[in-house]
């Protein structure tokens, strides 16, 4: 069993087949749920891409609720018609296309609102901003997020932040992959606050594989990381 807790459904700035680019790069990788975000909502329009893909869930993909903290009262129109269908687990933040710092007064508002509803955040992360984001967070009560790439580069900070605050979560995906640095992190940090993220349809989920992979990590800490954390993070029913 594998869940992405990182990926994407929509079209990019290239041609794509997006219905069958998401489920053919799931069965070629073996993996049995992804969480998605709208590529729309997260780069273009929130409330717009949010409503195309309420469409294009299927039983293999689960959707989040792409926020805007520039635009809360879409935000808490979204989130009060598509979270009670049950299709949508969480809420994705993108801290760059939004230009909303994990430290801004309107991201703050959004992670209120978030941790109001009671679903995790998928929070875009690079360098030190995930040390900002488990401050925020510690001090939000009941929020929980999922720092999008652990930093990247930041992976260090990353491990930091993790320790800092036992409700912040790291996933993996990143464009580049250093050597060790998939096996530097588990080493330090809870194995219970670590999950499996690739961007797909943005990056082949090979790369993200080849880091775990590449990690040789105990079988019992894989299948946490694999699923059993997301499943419970997001109150999923696994077969």
């Amino acid at each position: 069993m594998i869940i992405d807790v990182h990926a994407h459904w929509g079209p990019w700035f290239f041609t794509m087949d997006v219905a069958e680019a998401n489920h053919a790069t799931m069965d070629r990788y073996g993996i049995d749920l992804a969480i998605v975000s709208a590529t729309e909502a997260v780069i273009y329009d929130a409330p717009a891409g949010n409503r195309a893909l309420a469409e294009a869930l299927t039983d293999r993909l689960y959707g989040y609720v792409t926020v805007n903290p520039r635009r809360l009262a879409d935000a808490e129109r979204d989130l009060a018609a598509y979270l009670p269908t049950g299709r949508f687990v969480g809420v994705k933040i993108h801290t760059d296309y939004t230009g909303s710092p994990v430290t801004s007064p309107q991201m703050r508002r959004a992670l209120e609102l978030v941790a109001s509803y009671g679903v995790p955040a998928l929070v875009h992360t690079w360098g030190a901003s995930v040390l900002d984001l488990a401050r925020v967070c510690e001090e939000i009560d009941g929020l929980r997020v999922i720092a999008g790439h652990m930093g990247a580069d930041g992976f260090r900070h990353a491990i930091e932040a993790a320790r800092a605050c036992e409700r912040l979560y790291l996933e993996p995906c990143w464009s580049h992959f250093p050597a060790g640095r998939i096996a530097e992190v588990v080493a330090a940090v809870d194995h219970r606050q670590l999950l499996f993220g690739t961007d797909a349809t943005l990056i082949d989920p090979s790369s993200a594989y080849g880091a775990v992979a590449a990690a040789r990590l105990e079988p019992g800490v894989a299948e946490l990381i694999a699923w059993r954390n997301a499943a419970s993070l997001f109150n999923l029913e696994i077969p």
